[in-house]
């Protein structure tokens, strides 16, 4: 094949080189100035026969025709009038001149909804239409993408003749086409093609992007080709986030925000993508615009990726524009920082303080993000806390009742995270009516919600007393065991062997306690005023659903609830507790218990059997001694 395409060239070269005048100077031969009758004049060659049979038996190239009037006026046309005028008038349409018109009549009509009905029947356009399937054949590449969208946002029928002979003119030629111009067709018509069925010409054009995806070289394509195409295809997709680790040197802030919130939007977690845009993002001093901030945040907080240092610069760079931002842009904005349970104090309180600058322009949704947010990282305002819960009641009590139940019940759990509930609150989600809906379903979601319920309820029990009712019912609240097949982590599995050494006698103590406050203790023990273990099973245990023993506790003596906290219990690069576990913590210490806390970083430190014994025994006694202290 090489052989033959070689000899075609040389033939054609020493035909052009033996007509072309002496003066013309070297290197300048221009085959295409060459007339057409002087090209196909009989010229014998040895090899290869006439110049004018080899053209005679494939055409070697078509000429683009020069710019003609013809084109300056259907670039300037204005009015679809203009564009159909060009029919009736005495100018000469080539082969491409018929889809430039309809390109044109797009464009212009591309918000003109009305117009466009008007125009599919309008007997020009028809005509039209048909004058472009006549010569669909003989359009260059370029012309026949656009083309393609055209008749896609003119609203052609799926049906059309027209229509389908141009996706099928399109889906020939996609071996033939530049990468560039099967982008165009990704970028523009997919949508088109998916929602107008046509799925195989969408199927191949997916395949040659995929086969060809090396030939990507900028980092513009491939931005676009991520954002309008990767969800369309999973293969296609990696082979993108390759290609992205390879130029992710070439992006700018803009195009690094493009990738994160595409990979956030299909939930794609590419760790080592991810790590290299964190480290461009952190080592390039990229000025960022607020809509750029906001969307990274969303991005990271999706996709639960905490880096401290971008999070830093996301904290510190969006706090000069709190003031211009509007409610629902810093209640997107505390619910992706809640995500990434980062937990910026000068940033909250700016929230805070901004929100009540506003009162008026803050909705019901608003307060929900952020009152959800507040309660997940367990924060606080330092200043003007009871204006801003005040601001919270005074939107969320009117209408309370009328929420989805599912949302009813995520608010007052936050507010009991938070400690700012109300009687009225607490009797809104614990009435029979709400809650009987999620006791009885099986769905993980109502299931969780139905647990939040049980913490309302303990709310309502240990720190309420004035609150009368209605509760849960005793049985809805009775603890449902745990899965045996449920792994254990090396800190709790490590934390029940040395329990179970340091106790010997199971009579002792009790290891995964679920108690009727919806929260499962890691270890039970009971010390008497001396120290000493008791029998845990010969004692009354209110916390129990079903208790087993009868008698009183003795003078003096403590329960004791061991409390592990691992690392996901605590905001981001901190020793704080996250809301839920703080929660957890206040309802352990208000049923009566002293709490040993085995958090993972103290944990972490004792290496032998012996240290973490004595670490134990260690912190039951300082618990015992600050209650004596008290």
């Amino acid at each position: 094949m090489a052989v033959h395409l070689m000899k075609r060239c040389t033939c054609l070269l020493r035909e052009a080189t033996r007509l072309v005048p002496t003066v013309a100077p070297v290197g300048r031969l221009r085959l295409a100035g060459v007339s057409c009758k002087t090209l196909t004049s009989s010229v014998s060659s040895p090899s290869s026969g006439s110049l004018t049979e080899l053209l005679g038996k494939e055409q070697v190239f078509t000429p683009y025709p020069e710019h003609q009037e013809l084109d300056f006026l259907i670039e300037k046309a204005s009015r679809p009038e203009q564009l159909l005028e060009l029919l009736g008038s005495d100018h000469s349409l080539h082969h491409n001149h018929a889809a430039l018109i309809l390109i044109r009549l797009s464009y212009l009509l591309s918000e003109k909804p009305k117009e466009k009905a008007l125009l599919a029947e309008d007997a020009r356009f028809q005509r039209l239409v048909k004058l472009v399937d006549s010569q669909i054949t003989c359009v260059w590449h370029g012309t026949l993408v656009k083309l393609l969208r055209s008749l896609y946002t003119l609203v052609l029928p799926q049906i059309s003749k027209e229509l389908q002979s141009v996706e099928q003119e399109v889906r020939w030629r996609l071996r033939r086409l530049k990468y560039k111009h099967l982008v165009f067709l990704a970028e523009s018509c997919a949508s088109f093609m998916k929602e107008q069925h046509s799925q195989e010409l969408l199927a191949e054009l997916l395949m040659h992007l995929e086969r060809r995806w090396t030939e990507i070289s900028d980092s513009r394509t491939l931005v676009t080709m991520m954002t309008m195409a990767g969800h369309l295809s999973e293969s296609l997709m990696s082979h993108l986030e390759d290609k992205c680790l390879e130029l992710v040197e070439q992006f700018g802030p803009d195009e690094l925000r493009k990738v994160l919130v595409t990979l956030a939007a299909q939930s794609r977690r590419s760790v080592p993508l991810l790590r290299a845009i964190s480290y461009h993002l952190v080592q390039k001093p990229f000025p960022m615009t607020k809509g750029m901030l906001l969307d990274l945040a969303y991005a990271y907080g999706k996709l639960s990726f905490h880096q401290t240092q971008v999070s830093q610069r996301l904290a510190a760079d969006l706090l000069p524009f709190i003031p211009s931002m509007t409610p629902g842009e810093v209640a997107r904005c505390a619910k992706s920082f809640a995500f990434l349970k980062w937990l910026n104090l000068p940033l909250f309180e700016a929230f805070t303080r901004h929100l009540l600058s506003r009162v008026q322009d803050v909705s019901l949704s608003h307060v929900c993000s952020v009152l959800l947010a507040f309660a997940r990282l367990n924060f606080h305002p330092e200043q003007e806390e009871d204006r801003f819960f005040s601001m919270v009641h005074e939107k969320l009590d009117p209408v309370l009742g009328s929420l989805e139940p599912a949302l009813q019940v995520d608010l007052v759990w936050a507010l009991c995270v938070l400690q700012h509930v109300h009687e009225t609150e607490l009797h809104t989600v614990l009435h029979p009516g709400l809650h009987a809906r999620f006791l009885e379903s099986k769905s993980p979601k109502d299931q969780s919600t139905f647990r939040k319920l049980v913490h309302i309820n303990t709310t309502a029990l240990l720190e309420h007393p004035e609150y009368k009712g209605p509760f849960l019912p005793a049985s809805a609240v009775a603890p449902i065991p745990s899965p045996s097949n449920k792994k254990m982590t090396p800190l709790q599995k490590e934390l029940q062997e040395t329990l179970k050494a340091l106790l010997g006698n199971t009579d002792k103590g009790s290891l995964e306690v679920a108690t009727q406050y919806g929260w499962v203790l890691d270890a039970e023990v009971l010390l008497d005023a001396d120290g000493h273990f008791l029998p845990l099973r010969n004692f009354v245990a209110p916390h129990l659903a079903q208790p087993v023993g009868n008698q009183p506790l003795p003078p003096g003596a403590k329960r004791i609830a061991f409390l592990r906290w691992e690392f996901p219990n605590f905001n981001s690069r901190s020793k704080d507790l996250l809301g839920r576990f703080v929660l957890a913590r206040r309802h352990v210490l208000a049923a009566g218990f002293l709490v040993v806390d085995v958090p993972y970083y103290e944990w972490l430190d004792l290496k032998s059997e012996w240290q973490k014994s004595a670490y134990l025994k260690d912190k039951m006694r300082k618990a015992m001694a600050e209650e004596l202290a008290k």
